[in-house]
């Protein structure tokens, strides 16, 4: 087994909740696998909400692994393997202490978001991907919610209309559904919310990120509960400072929030992605338990 491994000190505090989330794939082979390249981003993030005191990736078999920073910001662990092995299992094990949002920061109207300024520096986060473009219908849709609102209720009008048209119904789609399949077929994920709802943010104007991560479900959950979990999703849109929202569960990012990463889109931030040569794939399994420590 292989670690890679950073610890911070820290206390928690009564406004904030500390969670440990352990995230374990396990990949199995039809036979020897002789070779593979692997990215895992399994590292969450320290921020002005969050900080990581403990995170170590695990590999079993033994991989020499090191960490980078990607485009986006998010902690990549990667390693490559070079001896036959017939499964591999990849733990992420994280302490983190979580609270809300920071103070709110004040809001620009839709003039400074048309502006030249924004849209270069956005311009990443205004244009639709594989898995996040809406058509004409859905976006007239969203210009309809939002009216003649501000940016920053517009934004809260297209999270309502999302999650009252998506029925969240685990298993309805898969990792390469893209937001309009979901929309049409008035279903999805997590994952699919989030898409569809940063695609209809964009094209109103607004910068909009997508945001890996995992949740604790009981809002009053009691130190030491632990939950059976899986990656969570969520937005961010920009309307003069970053806001973070959970359309999944219509509340508002806080302490029991674990953010790993951001992205256009999930394929920027997924958890997990390699290649390898050798025997073809089993499959894999997906492991999340979210733990409340104080």
């Amino acid at each position: 087994m292989s670690t890679q491994q950073q610890d911070q000190p820290g206390r928690p505090s009564p406004s904030r909740w500390r969670l440990q989330v352990v995230h374990r794939t396990r990949f199995s082979y039809g036979g020897p696998v002789r070779s593979s390249y692997n990215e895992a981003r399994l590292t969450p993030e320290n921020s002005g909400r969050q900080t990581t005191l403990r995170s170590r990736v695990e590999i079993e078999p033994a991989a020499t692994a090191y960490a980078y920073r990607d485009y986006w910001g998010s902690t990549v662990t990667a390693f490559d393997l070079h001896t036959p092995h017939e499964e591999l299992v990849v733990t992420g094990t994280s302490i983190v202490e979580a609270g809300p949002e920071p103070a709110a920061h004040a809001h620009v109207g839709w003039d400074v978001l048309r502006g030249r300024e924004v849209r270069d520096q956005y311009g990443e986060l205004l244009a639709g991907t594989a898995l996040t473009q809406v058509d004409d219908e859905v976006v007239a849709q969203a210009r309809a919610a939002a009216g003649d609102l501000p940016p920053h209720e517009a934004a809260a009008a297209v999270c309502r209309l999302v999650r009252g048209h998506l029925e969240y119904l685990s298993g309805a789609t898969h990792v390469k559904t893209t937001a309009m399949q979901a929309w049409r077929h008035r279903k999805g994920v997590c994952q699919d919310i989030s898409h569809v709802t940063v695609g209809m943010l964009r094209a109103l104007g607004l910068p909009a990120r997508y945001v890996s991560g995992y949740l604790h479900p009981t809002r009053d959950a009691a130190v030491g509960q632990t939950v059976t979990g899986e990656s969570h999703a969520w937005v961010e849109w920009w309307d003069g400072g970053w806001c973070a929202f959970d359309p999944t569960n219509a509340t508002d990012v806080g302490t029991r929030h674990v953010t790993l990463g951001r992205g256009r889109d999930y394929g920027d931030v997924s958890p997990f992605r390699g290649i390898f040569s050798g025997a073809g794939s089993n499959g894999h399994t997906v492991t999340v338990e979210v733990t409340r420590l104080a």
